[in-house]
């Protein structure tokens, strides 16, 4: 589960610029992920995001949170036709991607984002090969058959340049191929993750690079109708524990306060085995709140989670209270945070958590 920006508005375009019988597909199980063909673009599918978070430390022990998603957002099913003397900046998908630095020794986050056409090669996911671009911004597959990936990123003087290496293999996020998110038929969607990644390269804040090191997720997720008018957003959550396990979580948020029965999560051996949790085997307790000095939104900051087949209780520490995502569309929190034994303290791990729907009601 992933925040898609504002652009996202503007999907309900499609209703305008669809012409005869074409729809999209939904997410369906079963379903039977076929690699490296689904590491690429989906334009069958109305939404797809390739999400990448991380921990990167410095030669000098400085550390850093990353995030770099890339959306495509289709605006007409697929396949579609540009019919000849139409305008060069016609589309049929648009492109939206965020980067984010949390610097936790200097106590600064830093957030940019972009959108872009696939018009005049502004943006592109190729259906081919791992390539995603927006506005000079890149995820790259340098290897035909392993994702071995290369992230760039740039705003001002803050920048990326990373290869991220998987150290296991794809683990598919829930049962028959799809993650569901409620219960109408086509309120899923396809995901998969690499939960445990090796980066190196360089990371650029203010104006100095440092070459860093340190531990990756990424998701890559793709549906064309996930979410119900009934809910409001979600908490979502990636664990990567210090003995080599992962966790990921999400919890959809209903309206009227109540838990989508759909939201699920994932637990992944050291060996890359993943294990179903079906909402009743988790549970995730706030232990404070964060407000917002820019968008006045109120966010849990602080949990405790209690996972099946996890014997201590987890207690997940923001890096930062302040890592929000407060751009020109979707406001969220997206951040780092430090993973303990809830009831020692010792150092368990580190992960990400993402927020959405506390600003205002997420719309996909």
């Amino acid at each position: 589960m992933h925040s898609i920006s504002g652009v996202l508005a503007l999907v309900a375009l499609q209703a305008v610029t669809a012409s005869g019988t074409q729809t999209w597909q939904t997410a369906r199980a079963p379903y039977r992920f076929v690699f490296p063909r689904d590491h690429y673009a989906h334009d069958d599918y109305r939404t797809e995001w390739w999400y990448f978070t991380g921990h990167l430390r410095a030669s000098d022990g400085r550390r850093y949170g990353f995030e770099l998603t890339f959306f495509r957002i289709g605006l007409r099913p697929h396949p579609y036709r540009i019919e000849p003397g139409r305008s060069a900046w016609r589309s049929a998908q648009l492109y939206s991607a965020h980067f984010a630095i949390t610097d936790i020794h200097g106590r600064r986050f830093f957030y940019a984002e972009t959108s872009a056409r696939d018009a005049l090669g502004q943006g592109y996911a190729s259906q081919r090969r791992l390539l995603v671009r927006v506005n000079g911004w890149s995820l790259h597959g340098t290897s035909a058959v392993e994702p071995h990936m290369h992230l760039r990123a740039a705003d001002g003087g803050n920048a990326i340049d990373l290869r991220v290496i998987p150290e296991k293999p794809p683990v598919v996020e829930g049962p028959g191929g799809i993650s569901r998110k409620g219960a109408c038929a086509s309120c899923a969607s396809h995901y998969y993750s690499f939960t445990r990644l090796c980066a190196s390269g360089t990371l650029r804040l203010a104006g100095h690079d440092e070459s860093v090191r340190g531990v990756a997720w990424m998701d890559h997720e793709y549906g064309s109708d996930e979410l119900s008018p009934g809910q409001v957003g979600w908490d979502w959550f990636s664990i990567q524990l210090d003995d080599r396990r992962e966790i990921m979580l999400y919890r959809l948020r209903e309206k009227d306060g109540a838990t989508t029965p759909q939201s699920s999560g994932t637990i992944v051996s050291r060996s890359g085995r993943p294990t179903y949790l079906a909402l009743r085997d988790f549970h995730i307790v706030a232990t404070g709140t964060w407000r917002s000095p820019r968008t006045h939104a109120l966010y849990p900051s602080g949990w405790v989670v209690r996972v099946a087949g996890i014997a201590a209780p987890l207690r997940l520490t923001p890096v930062l209270k302040d890592q929000e995502l407060a751009g020109s569309g979707t406001t969220y929190w997206e951040g780092a945070v430090r993973v303990f034994d809830a009831r020692t303290g010792r150092r368990l791990g580190r992960g990400y958590v993402e927020l959405t729907g506390y600003s205002g009601a997420i719309s996909l």
